[in-house]
């Protein structure tokens, strides 16, 4: 997991710097879309900071969580807002708003919130990475993994996947019949997450049923974990449409822009990696926890395809 970790990290600094230095991405931005810019880095600054300071002194370090499904949205129509309500950053944002809504509510019903802000669930990764690994007993190391990765990479993470919408502005190019087929797609692939979000809430619904009325776990509960549905065909079928989303989000700026590449493409791309090595952690987990778990991982792809 350490290695994964500096990997994560390492590949944000190479981004940064391909993004700054590289030649082939432009970056004449107007004055208007520069200071958004800067509005929204000292939020993704500000909002970083607070994850941090609220996660050491409660010891919940889920607060990026609490944020995951909502910054996005302040991003996003914030540059809609200043850019007078361009139309191809209007169905961004609505876009954002309906992927934001679903996640905030799948959150929700897992015990995400609470009327205490900092507060609510906190995701179990967190507790294992403290308990398993020799340098996180250390509080010291454990605060500057807080510091350096759970705050301030992800939620530089979620301020880099949010920014294709700053790159169809500053493409200055008129709504197009792509926009509206780029949209449609990023729909389905929401209404297809929910429906695997749904799949695995009614499974873990039912098991825990069984185990809290202290019966036998039986049928398809009893391995512990779902393969069916959409889960039979991808181990992670909720990963593989959270993926799609934001690559499809930044396609949005590469209609706008006429070209495949541009500076933008950088958080989709650390997006995925950032999902492969969760998934990887996650089912190191499950395959000690579900002897069944290492035979489904042979017969079903983690993503698709792969």
């Amino acid at each position: 997991m350490i290695k994964q970790i500096i990997l994560l990290i390492t590949s944000i600094c190479i981004a940064a710097y391909m993004v700054v230095y590289s030649k082939i991405f432009d970056f004449e931005f107007s004055a208007i879309q520069l200071q958004s810019f800067y509005n929204m880095l000292y939020l993704y600054i500000g909002s970083a900071t607070y994850c941090f300071i609220a996660g050491e002194l409660t010891k919940n370090f889920s607060q990026v969580d609490r944020l995951w499904s909502t910054i996005p949205l302040v991003y996003c129509w914030y540059f809609t807002f200043v850019s007078e309500m361009e139309p191809r950053l209007v169905l961004m944002s609505c876009l954002v708003t309906i992927w934001g809504l679903r996640l905030s509510f799948n959150f929700a019903r897992k015990g995400g919130y609470s009327l205490i802000p900092w507060s609510g669930a906190e995701d179990y990764r967190w507790e294992v990475l403290q308990r398993d690994i020799p340098v996180f007993k250390k509080k010291i190391n454990w605060s500057l993994f807080n510091f350096f990765f759970i705050c301030f990479y992800q939620m530089g993470l979620i301020f880099l996947f949010s920014l294709p919408i700053l790159a169809a502005w500053q493409a200055n190019s008129d709504i197009s019949f792509a926009d509206v087929m780029i949209g449609l797609f990023m729909l389905i692939l929401i209404i297809i997450q929910t429906i695997a979000d749904e799949q695995q809430h009614k499974y873990q619904t039912k098991k825990y049923e069984f185990i809290k009325a202290k019966k036998e776990v039986r049928g398809v509960y009893k391995k512990g974990f779902i393969d069916t549905g959409l889960w039979k065909y991808s181990r992670h079928p909720n990963y593989t449409c959270e993926q799609l989303i934001w690559i499809t989000f930044y396609l949005f700026s590469v209609s706008a822009s006429g070209e495949i590449l541009n500076w933008s493409i950088i958080g989709c791309v650390l997006l995925v990696l950032l999902f492969y090595f969760s998934a990887k952690f996650s089912e190191g987990i499950s395959s000690k926890k579900y002897p069944e778990y290492k035979n489904y991982q042979k017969n079903t792809p983690m993503f698709i395809g792969f």
